[in-house]
């Protein structure tokens, strides 16, 4: 295994992986929320049997305790991030597991396909220091705007204003649990784990509008 890193508990994780050899791994608007439902539902001590729960109550669903803190997450074609606080040395991995199995095998019968979805189990880094933290608000955050313009990191944003309404548009991630109000999928956060940076919405239009501009420091998801 690649990954060599201690979840210690209470500490931040950027956690993202990808399909193996580059392969797509969310086709359909159901996908993504198959997806998205087992980061609410999963995040449990409790073995929870997704298809046990009615759609309508998936994320209003009564969890036993949560075994991580979801900060951040984002949807992409081909790959995912999150960003996790672990409540314990197993937390993130026992997390990661019960969420990627459970999907891997939801695609593979969907899609009549066999075989491992994603490269490896995952990958993690450790995030060490408030300034990078904050810093991956604004990268995982951005990173749908890759579908919408693939080269704005090579030759910038054009149109700053086009650009976050692609992002307000974008359902699959959390930018719109910082950006709107409530909405159902907002249970999957909880923000009070992580420092408090967005005091008012339009802190976080600001901060994602400076990183929009301040495009070479944005790094590319390799």
């Amino acid at each position: 295994m690649e990954r060599r890193i201690s979840f210690a508990p209470d500490e931040y994780f950027h956690v993202y992986n990808r399909g193996t050899d580059k392969r797509q791994i969310f086709y359909g608007e159901r996908d993504y929320q198959r997806f998205i439902e087992s980061l609410y539902l999963f995040n449990s001590t409790e073995r929870i049997v997704l298809k046990m729960v009615p759609q309508k109550d998936r994320f209003y669903y009564d969890r036993e305790e949560t075994i991580v803190d979801i900060g951040v997450y984002c949807l992409m074609p081909n790959h995912f991030h999150l960003l996790l606080r672990s409540k314990g040395e197993l937390g993130v991995s026992n997390f990661m597991q019960k969420l990627q199995t459970s999907y891997s095998m939801y695609f593979n019968k969907k899609y009549k396909r066999d075989g491992s979805l994603f490269q490896g189990s995952f990958k993690a880094q450790h995030v060490k220091g408030d300034e990078y933290l904050k810093y991956l608000f604004a990268y995982i955050h951005l990173n749908p705007i890759k579908i919408m313009d693939s080269k704005w990191k090579e030759n910038g944003i054009r149109d700053t204003n086009e650009a976050k309404s692609f992002l307000n548009s974008y359902k699959c991630s959390s930018f719109l649990d910082y950006t709107s109000g409530d909405r159902r999928e907002s249970s999957i956060l909880n923000k009070q784990a992580f420092p408090d940076y967005f005091l008012k919405k339009s802190d976080f239009d600001d901060f994602i509008k400076f990183w929009l501009l301040f495009k070479n420091s944005i790094e590319k998801y390799t």
